[in-house]
C-alpha cells in the first residue's frame, strides 16, 4: 500500500534509513496518525508503539476494518494516555502493510511491488524509522514511548538506543528477547503461509494471487497463544457450535474451532502474507542483550528514562518471568523502574482488554512522570 488514508511522511534518496541487515532503504516513507496538540515547549508528546497485527490507528477508526482504534480504552480524551493533555503518534512499522514501506509497497528500482525484494526488517530498524518520523515532526524529546508485546520491543529498543530522547518508558507484556518457543510459533505461521500455492514464492502480487489459507491458519496457530488456558475454558469450553451432537466428521463441531476460523478470516482482509513474514521475523531477531556484550543491564546504561514495566499472570506468551529479567537487569543499570504484574484471566490480549488494573497503572505512572517533565497530568478518569 503507497498511499494510506492516514498521515504519510516520505523521505527520499538523501535521507536513506540504514537497516541492520547492512543496506540503506530509501526513499522510503512512514504511514503515522496523530491525536491532541502539541505544546509550545514540544514536551507533551508520546509515542504509541502497536504489535505484530495493530496499526496506525490506535484511537481513530480504522479505514479497512471500519472498526474503532485498537487501543481507544487507553488513548483518547480523558483516557490514561490523555489526548486532552498530551500529542499522540503512532506509526505503522516499517515492513508493516498500511502505508509504511514494506512488501506490498512499490519498489522504485523495479516500479512492481517489493515482494521478498525488500531487505529484512528488526526492531532497531523499526525504531530508526520512528526516530525519524519524530525528527522530521520536530520534537527533540518523548514525554513516555508506550506499546505492548512487539509494541513493548520497540520501547525497550527506543529506551535503549535513545535514552537521551526518552523521558518515560512503559513496556507491557513484553521481553527483552524472543523465546525459542515464540519463534516456534511463528515459524509454524510462516511455513503456512509460504505453503499455500497462492503464494507464489512471495510473488502473489504479480500473479493476481492472495495466500488466503496460508495466512488464516497462520493467524489461527498465533492466536491461540494471545489467550490463555483459563480464558478459552471460561469463553468456550466443550460447547458446540449450533449443533447438539457431534457430526463424526471434520466441519467445526466445537465454539472454538469456529471462533478461530473466524478469526482467520477476517484477518486475511486486513493483512498482508509477506507483511506477516516480515514483522514475525522482526521479532523473532530481537534480543537486547545480544547487542550489548550478552548484558541486558547493558543496554540501560546511565538511563535517565523513568520505566513502568508491566505484567500479566496468565501471560505464557510473554510470562512475567521476562518482565521481571527487564526489571532486574534496569536495576542493575541504576535505572528508575517500578513494575507491576497484573491479576488477569485473560492471557496475553489483556493489554488490549477492559483490564482496570491496567489502566489505573498507566494514568498513575504518567501522572508522576508529567510532574517531573513539568506538563500536565492526564485527568483522573471521571
Amino acid at each position: 500500500m503507497d498511499m494510506p488514508a492516514s498521515k504519510l511522511m516520505r523521505f527520499g534518496p538523501e535521507n536513506p534509513l540504514r537497516l541492520d541487515e547492512g543496506t540503506e532503504l530509501a526513499p522510503w516513507q512512514i504511514a503515522y496518525e496523530t491525536y491532541g496538540e502539541l505544546n509550545a515547549d514540544k514536551t507533551n508528546a508520546i509515542l504509541v508503539c502497536h504489535a505484530l497485527t495493530g496499526d496506525q490507528y490506535v484511537a481513530s477508526e480504522n479505514p479497512v476494518t471500519g472498526k474503532p482504534g485498537w487501543w481507544s480504552m487507553m488513548v483518547g480524551p480523558g483516557q490514561p494516555v490523555d489526548t486532552d493533555k498530551y500529542f499522540v503518534i503512532c506509526a505503522n512499522v516499517l515492513g508493516g502493510c498500511l502505508g509504511t514501506t514494506g512488501p506490498a509497497c512499490t519498489n522504485p528500482e523495479t516500479d512492481e511491488v517489493y515482494g521478498l525484494d525488500l531487505p529484512v526488517v528488526t526492531i532497531g530498524d523499526m525504531v530508526r524509522s520512528q526516530a525519524k518520523l519524530v525528527e522530521a515532526l520536530g520534537i527533540e524529546t518523548l514525554f513516555a514511548v508506550v506499546g505492548g508485546s512487539m509494541g513493548g520491543m520497540q520501547v525497550l529498543q527506543w529506551a535503549s538506543a535513545y535514552p537521551e530522547k526518552v523521558f518515560a518508558a512503559v513496556p507491557i507484556a513484553t521481553g527483552p528477547r524472543h523465546s525459542s518457543q515464540n519463534i516456534a510459533f511463528h515459524e509454524v505461521g510462516r511455513q503456512a503461509v509460504m505453503a499455500d500455492p497462492d503464494w507464489c514464492h512471495g510473488q502473489y502480487a504479480k500473479e493476481g494471487k492472495r495466500p488466503l489459507k496460508g495466512l488464516s491458519v497462520a493467524r489461527m496457530a498465533a492466536h491461540i497463544t494471545y489467550m490463555s488456558d483459563e480464558s478459552l475454558h471460561n469463553k468456550f469450553g466443550r460447547n458446540l457450535q449450533d449443533r447438539s451432537a457431534i457430526t463424526f466428521g471434520f466441519d467445526a463441531d466445537f465454539q472454538i474451532e469456529s471462533y478461530l476460523r473466524h478469526q482467520g478470516m477476517t484477518f486475511v482482509d486486513r493483512f498482508d502474507a509477506n507483511s506477516y513474514l516480515y514483522v514475525t521475523r522482526a521479532m523473532d531477531y530481537f534480543d537486547l542483550a545480544a547487542a550489548h556484550g550478552g548484558k541486558l543491564a547493558n543496554a540501560f546504561l546511565h538511563s535517565d528514562t523513568r520505566f513502568c514495566v508491566m505484567s500479566f499472570t496468565t501471560d505464557w506468551l510473554f510470562p512475567t518471568s521476562e518482565s521481571k529479567d527487564i526489571v532486574r537487569a534496569l536495576n542493575a543499570a541504576g535505572a528508575n523502574v517500578s513494575f507491576v504484574e497484573i491479576e488477569s484471566s485473560r492471557g496475553h490480549d489483556a493489554f488490549l482488554l477492559d483490564e482496570p488494573e491496567l489502566f489505573k497503572t498507566m494514568r498513575g505512572f504518567l501522572t508522576g512522570a508529567a510532574k517531573a517533565r513539568g506538563i500536565p497530568a492526564p485527568s483522573n478518569g471521571d
